[in-house]
């Protein structure tokens, strides 16, 4: 019987560093978003202001999309609990100077969005560090549960950030900025604790550029891994809705600070049930069709939430989307986990990471320049449908995901280092 991965000491830390650090990560991201709405709502329109909410996205995507091929050998071959050590130590002191500068009363849009560039470069290093070392202090045979513990980490972060940022923001924007920064110093401190754990041997026979092609590589060729990292990349893209909260909950469902936090926290709270669910009963079979049925879902749930002018509707539409999109990183982290030797899992996580970023980050500024043509309710709702339309294309074009029965590779997958590529 596989070992419950909280009865091992090492993840026991990592899932509480990750769970601080994500509800700090989520709560200073839903008080740059809410600030600098705030900011450009004093001279501009919602459209224009929408647009400027959308560019914090780019702000975060360029950095790492810049990053992308060097973080992933870093991952490979650097101690990853130093990887993580750094950049929450990047974060914390970030998160102190928007604090100070607030309390100064000198905060403005420059620092909002360098704050954001930080952002991106912090998840470019620290996302894949943190998903390589995950397989590390686990057996095989647990990671699956492993993966749901930790998603809950990551989930029940995204439901206590935004609600605890926009409600302490909402007592006073001091208070929310020193709560966050402790957030961050506990995360590091959990990650301090967590001993040695093994790692990778560096591949010396290949040249740095070889090695980072290996990881683009490696997904190309397998099919599985490419159709579940782009599925995602498309759905979430068009159909994200999280950049426009500011509006719905300002403009259009008229809930202020305080409604924002719960509106940012519901597609976490879904995720989180989902996650809890997966902890005590893991996927066994038809993975790929789930994955598919749970991207409809959550198409049709952003649908609903973008024409919805009644809150507690708009609430549970995100919870269900929550839900669904919770089962598709569910599939989509355990293929890519189960289906990559530990050697490369640092490069792969980091395609993977570039292809999430993309659908988060790029979906945000997709939003602000469609809710600029559009119109915030237009925006999300095209979104919706684009994300029903794609999962049906993929469901054509990569026959692989519904033939996806178990999480488990028909064989395992290595490098040939003859070519320097992943081979089948």
């Amino acid at each position: 019987m596989a070992t419950h991965p909280f009865r091992i000491a090492n993840f026991r830390f990592y899932w509480l560093s990750r769970l601080t650090g994500t509800v700090g990560s989520s709560a200073l991201a839903i008080l740059i978003g809410w600030q600098v709405y705030g900011l450009a709502r004093q001279t501009m329109d919602i459209r224009e202001a929408a647009f400027l909410l959308g560019m914090i996205g780019v702000a975060q995507f360029v950095p790492l999309m810049l990053l992308t091929p060097l973080v992933g050998l870093v991952a490979d071959s650097v101690d990853r609990r130093w990887i993580v050590r750094v950049t929450t130590a990047l974060l914390m002191l970030a998160t102190a100077l928007l604090g100070f500068l607030t309390w100064q009363g000198a905060l403005g849009l420059p620092a909002l969005f360098g704050a954001a560039v930080l952002m991106g470069v912090v998840r470019a290093f620290a996302g894949p560090a943190y998903s390589a070392l995950a397989p590390n202090l686990v057996p095989r045979e647990s990671l699956p549960t492993a993966i749901a513990i930790s998603s809950i980490a990551w989930q029940v972060g995204t439901i206590a950030g935004p609600s605890l940022g926009g409600l302490l923001f909402a007592i006073h924007p001091d208070f929310a900025y020193a709560t966050i920064t402790a957030l961050f110093a506990v995360a590091l401190a959990m990650i301090f604790l967590i001993g040695p754990v093994p790692q990778p041997a560096v591949d010396r026979t290949h040249r740095p550029f070889a090695r980072i092609v290996d990881g683009f590589v490696y997904v190309r060729r397998n099919r599985l891994v490419l159709a579940a990292i782009t599925l995602d990349l498309f759905a979430v893209l068009l159909a994200g809705a999280t950049a426009l909260l500011p509006i719905y909950a300002r403009d259009i469902l008229h809930v202020g600070a305080s409604g924002l936090g719960l509106l940012a926290a519901g597609m976490g709270i879904g995720a989180a049930s989902a996650a809890i669910w997966f902890s005590f009963h893991p996927m066994k079979n038809d993975v790929g069709r789930k994955m598919l049925w749970s991207v409809v879902i959550f198409g049709l749930a952003i649908l609903v939430f973008g024409v919805s002018t009644h809150f507690w509707i708009s609430l549970g539409a995100l919870i269900v989307a929550g839900v669904a999109d919770m089962v598709s990183v569910y599939v989509r982290s355990s293929l890519i986990q189960l289906h990559t030797p530990d050697e490369m899992r640092g490069r792969v996580s980091a395609v993977s990471q570039l292809t999430i970023s993309a659908s988060n980050e790029l979906g945000e500024a997709e939003s602000g320049l469609m809710a600029a043509l559009l119109g915030p309710v237009g925006a999300v709702v095209a979104g919706g449908v684009g994300a029903i339309a794609i999962t049906i294309l993929w469901s054509r074009l990569f026959p692989e995901l519904k033939l996806a029965k178990t999480f488990d590779p028909p064989e395992i997958l290595e490098l040939t280092p003859q070519h320097g590529a992943a081979q089948p």
